[in-house]
C-alpha cells in the first residue's frame, strides 16, 4: 500500500504522472523509444518491453514475447492521467490589496471542495535557451503556496443552503500580500534556473497538497486527491511491468495513459486521437508484419478501458440503482451501459467475469440509475475507430471529482490482480 500512497502523492499533474511512469518502467527493464525514429524489434528472442511518450502528458508501453505472430490477438488497456482541477491562465497574476492567481476550471470538479485547502502549483515551464532551443522544465511547489478562502458565513448567510460559486471571482487562489509585480514569473524563473524574459510559456495546475492517507475504523479505506484516475494508471503500470517480469500467456500487451479525458479526449494526446493506431502500425512494421495482418489482429483483440466507478453513497442511496451498484470493497467494477456511455460488449463482459472467477478476483457489475445518468469514458470513443471488443472497468469511489476522494484498498488490490492477469494474457 505504501508505494501506492506515494504514487498518489507524487502524480500531481499528467506530466508528473508520466515522469513517474517512466521511472517505474525503466526500473522494470523497459527501454524508451521515440515515435519520430525508426524501430526494429525483430527477431524477438525473449520478452521485451518498450515505452514512448508522444506528448508530455501521455505515454504508451508494451511487452512483446517471442511467440507473438502476425495477426495474433493482443491486449490493449488504457487510462487517463488528468483530473478535474484549476488551471492557471496565461496572465496569471492579479495584484491589488492581495496577490491572487487568475485561474480557469479544468474539467468538472466539485468546486467548493477546492476552498480552504492547502494548494500547490505544478506543471511545466517552457524557456528559451541561449542556443535558441526551447527547454521544458517540470515544476512542483512541493508545499502549499496558495489557498482559496471561503467568504465568512456572517457575510454569506445562505452558504449552508447551497451557494453557486463564480468561476471567475470565487475560485482565485490567494498567494499573499506585498508581492512585487511579476512575482509568478520570477519564482518560475528561479525554479528553472533562467531569467523571466526567457520564459516563453507555462502550463500550471493548482493541486491539492494534502497527502493520501489510510482512514476508516479498520484502516481499510484511502482518502486522497486524484483517485480519479491515478488508481487506474497505477494498476496498468504495475500490470505491464509484471507482464515483462513474469509473462504468463505471452503475446503482445499494450497500455496507453492518455491526457485530456476530463475535457473530452478530442486532442492530440487524448484517447480520441490517431495516436494508438499510429503506434500499432509502427509496432507491426518494426516486427516485420504487414498492416493487413494488423487489421486482422485488431478484430481478434481486446481493449480494457480503466476509469473509476461510482460507489454507493450511504447517505443518498436513492441516487443509485441498488441492485446494480457497487459498494466499497466489492472489488473491480464492470461498468455497463446499453446507451454506450460506457463501452458495452457482452463478449468482453463474459470474458472478464470468467477471468475474475478463475482468479478469484471480487467483481461487481454497475449500471447507473435510469433517472441519474453518469458521465462517459474513453472506452466508447476508442472502440468507434479501433473496433475491438472493449470493456469499461474501475474501482468504486465516493466523492468523484472532489479535490479529495474516498476508496477501499481492497478494490485497488482487486484491480491490480485483474490488470496483471489481463496484460499477462490470461483473459482469453
Amino acid at each position: 500500500m505504501e508505494s501506492f500512497l506515494t504514487y498518489l502523492n507524487e502524480a500531481v499533474t499528467p506530466y508528473h504522472c508520466v515522469l513517474l511512469a517512466k521511472e517505474m518502467l525503466k526500473s522494470a527493464g523497459f527501454q524508451e523509444v521515440s515515435m519520430e525514429t525508426p524501430w526494429s524489434f525483430s527477431p524477438v528472442e525473449r520478452s521485451v518491453g518498450y515505452f514512448t511518450a508522444p506528448a508530455d502528458g501521455m505515454l504508451f508501453a508494451w511487452v512483446v514475447s517471442p511467440d507473438y505472430r502476425a495477426g495474433d490477438a493482443f491486449r490493449l488497456a488504457i487510462a487517463h492521467t488528468d483530473y478535474p482541477c484549476l488551471h492557471v491562465k496565461p496572465s496569471g497574476e492579479v495584484n491589488g490589496d492581495y496577490s491572487l492567481l487568475d485561474v480557469e476550471v479544468y474539467g468538472g470538479p466539485i468546486l467548493n471542495t477546492w476552498l480552504d485547502r492547502p494548494l500547490g502549483l505544478a506543471g511545466r515551464v517552457l524557456a528559451a535557451d541561449a542556443d535558441g532551443s526551447i527547454r521544458t522544465e517540470l515544476v512542483k511547489s512541493e508545499r502549499s503556496v496558495v489557498t482559496v478562502p471561503n467568504l465568512p458565513i456572517h457575510f454569506n448567510r445562505d452558504v449552508n443552503k447551497g451557494v453557486e460559486l463564480s468561476r471567475q471571482l470565487d475560485l482565485r487562489p490567494l498567494a499573499g500580500r506585498d508581492m512585487e509585480p511579476g512575482w509568478l514569473l520570477a519564482r518560475l524563473a528561479e525554479r528553472c534556473h533562467t531569467e523571466t524574459e526567457q520564459i516563453l510559456d507555462y502550463d500550471l495546475y493548482v493541486y491539492n497538497t494534502e497527502q493520501a492517507c489510510v482512514t476508516g475504523w479498520n484502516g481499510d479505506m484511502i482518502s486522497s486527491p486524484r483517485l480519479d484516475n491515478q488508481t487506474s494508471c497505477y494498476a496498468l503500470l504495475r500490470g505491464i511491468c509484471q507482464a515483462l517480469r513474469e509473462p504468463q500467456g505471452g503475446g503482445l500487451s499494450v497500455i496507453g495513459l492518455y491526457d485530456n479525458e476530463e475535457v473530452g479526449s478530442q486532442t492530440r494526446q487524448g484517447a480520441d486521437s490517431a495516436l494508438a493506431g499510429m503506434l500499432l502500425e509502427k509496432l507491426y512494421d518494426a516486427l516485420g508484419y504487414s498492416s493487413v495482418r494488423l487489421k486482422e489482429a485488431i478484430m481478434r483483440s481486446r481493449c480494457l478501458s480503466l476509469d473509476v466507478a461510482h460507489a454507493l453513497h450511504p447517505n443518498h442511496p436513492e441516487r443509485y440503482d441498488s441492485g446494480n451498484t457497487a459498494k466499497l470493497s466489492d472489488g473491480v467494477v464492470l461498468k455497463l451501459s446499453s446507451t454506450q456511455k460506457y463501452a458495452y460488449e457482452p463478449l468482453a463482459v463474459a470474458e472478464a467475469v470468467r477471468l475474475c472467477r478463475e482468479r478469484q478476483i471480487p467483481m461487481r457489475k454497475h449500471v447507473n440509475h435510469s433517472d441519474q445518468p453518469g458521465g462517459s469514458t474513453m472506452g466508447p470513443l476508442m472502440a468507434s475507430w479501433l473496433p475491438m471488443p472493449t470493456l469499461d472497468m474501475g474501482v468504486p469511489i465516493m466523492a468523484m471529482h472532489s479535490s479529495r476522494e474516498l476508496m477501499s484498498w481492497a478494490d485497488e488490490k482487486a484491480l491490480l490482480a485483474f490488470a496483471e492477469a489481463f496484460l499477462g494474457g490470461l483473459q482469453a
